[in-house]
């Protein structure tokens, strides 16, 4: 029986895969290191910020120094763009509102920082139907690693195979299916919806 529901938020909960790419090359731009999209999505996408400036440095001579300014652009940008861009949507507001009636635990598992996570699930209007939230700030190792999955199951006290995880990118569903959960693979975040949520947890448990 499935009790709990984990989503990533990025490409799952939230369309801000472009987001992301262009709060990181606004702050790349400024030291002409800028990334081109298809690189960042087949690369880059899903991984935390830190993880892709030390891919770069390794990979272009990025100076480490410029970590910490390149990031705190990249972060204030997202959440520039977040504010503009980022709205509740009828059916995942419908599907997490059913769920909770379901008596479902749910929490978003983002490689993103707690803060950015905060404000897109408030603008978003999901915040009230959520029962934790796991950041790239509260794990050691963050997606592709599995750490992040295990520490929501274990805070929801749920064991791997009472849990479904919805990811949508190479690294998140690598994350979610070593951590022994049910895992349901998401296109676009229209495919988020309350018939297929119900569908998948019950093939889960047939």
């Amino acid at each position: 029986m499935i009790k709990a529901i984990l989503f990533d938020m990025d490409g799952v909960l939230i369309d801000a895969k472009d987001w992301h790419y262009e709060a990181l090359n606004d702050a790349l731009a400024l030291f002409g290191m800028e990334i081109s999209r298809d690189a960042h999505l087949s690369t880059y996408d899903g991984l935390p910020t830190r993880t892709k400036l030390e891919m770069l440095t390794e990979t272009r001579g990025l100076p480490r120094r410029l970590h910490s300014v390149i990031n705190q652009v990249k972060q204030k940008r997202t959440a520039e763009i977040a504010i503009q861009r980022c709205k509740p949507t009828f059916n995942h507001a419908f599907a997490l509102s059913r769920l909770r009636d379901d008596g479902m635990k749910m929490a978003v598992c983002s490689n993103s920082i707690r803060k950015t996570i905060e404000l897109m699930m408030e603008l978003s209007d999901l915040s009230q139907n959520l029962d934790l939230i796991v950041s790239n700030e509260d794990v050691s190792k963050a997606k592709p690693d599995p750490e992040m999955y295990l520490k929501a199951m274990s805070e929801l006290g749920v064991q791997p195979h009472e849990t479904l995880i919805l990811e949508d990118n190479e690294h998140g569903i690598q994350a979610a299916r070593a951590s022994g959960a049910h895992v349901l693979v998401i296109g676009t975040p229209d495919d988020v919806e309350y018939a297929r949520i119900k569908q998948a947890m019950a093939e889960a448990v047939s």
